[in-house]
């Protein structure tokens, strides 16, 4: 995968060869965002001053690859509330990092083992926060509820099958502004039908490009930090 591709779009190349019924994955109906109404009731993970996560790397990764996840995942320590450590024997809820087939992670938390799919395409810092936030519970910014006053979403170039990535979904945004920086936007020219062509503009500068996160930005950990309490 180029280097130089935003985060939308290592997703994209890693996700190319799943199925659109496969129910697991990142582009699927399920894995949208900002903050999910489920994190008003039972998706979010339970914490006091710090929000501990636990979660076990597959040992199919090799020693590098898995120093670049448990990167990842500090970056969070470093802005966020919340800490990751490695599951014990009795832990019932965890994130289970694994090389599936692309990039994928439901939304919040679920019970028990819970799967994130981190093929080698995906094994950047951007993505691997991508999908740690939806586990955390967010969606992605294009699907937010205020969305239409801030893109346009150009149906007529957007490849048959796809459009339910760009269904616009009731969110809680936290008091958050849009945010074409978050690692959680999509590309301009996400599942086009021609590369020419971009599917979301922004309606405030048709010109403006937004594929370049390489890390969550202000709003991101803001989100973060206000959805789990992290100032209290």
């Amino acid at each position: 995968t180029d280097a130089s591709l935003g985060t939308s779009e290592f997703i994209k190349q890693a996700n190319a060869s799943i199925e659109k019924e496969q129910q697991f994955r990142t582009i699927s109906l399920r894995f949208r965002r900002n903050a999910d109404p489920c994190t008003e009731t039972y998706c979010k993970w339970p914490g006091g001053h710090y929000v501990i996560v636990p979660y076990e790397i597959s040992l199919s990764y090799t020693s590098a690859e898995r120093k670049i996840i448990v990167r990842g995942l500090l970056s969070f320590h470093d802005s966020t509330c919340i800490r990751f450590v490695p599951k014990s024997l009795n832990t019932r809820d965890y994130l289970y990092f694994f090389s599936g087939a692309g990039c994928s992670s439901y939304v919040g938390r679920q019970q028990g083992k819970q799967n994130i799919s981190l093929a080698s395409g995906c094994l950047n810092k951007a993505t691997i926060q991508h999908e740690v936030l939806h586990a955390l519970g967010f969606r992605h910014e294009q699907s937010r509820s205020d969305r239409d006053q801030h893109v346009q979403i150009l149906t007529k170039n957007i490849k048959p099958g796809h459009e339910h990535n760009f269904k616009k979904v009731q969110t809680n945004n936290l008091g958050t502004s849009y945010d074409f920086k978050s690692v959680m936007q999509y590309s301009k020219y996400a599942f086009s039908k021609n590369r020419n062509h971009p599917t979301i503009l922004a309606k405030s500068n048709h010109k403006l490009e937004f594929k370049k996160a390489k890390e969550m930005s202000d709003n991101d950990i803001a989100r973060v930090n206000r959805l789990y309490k992290c100032s209290e």
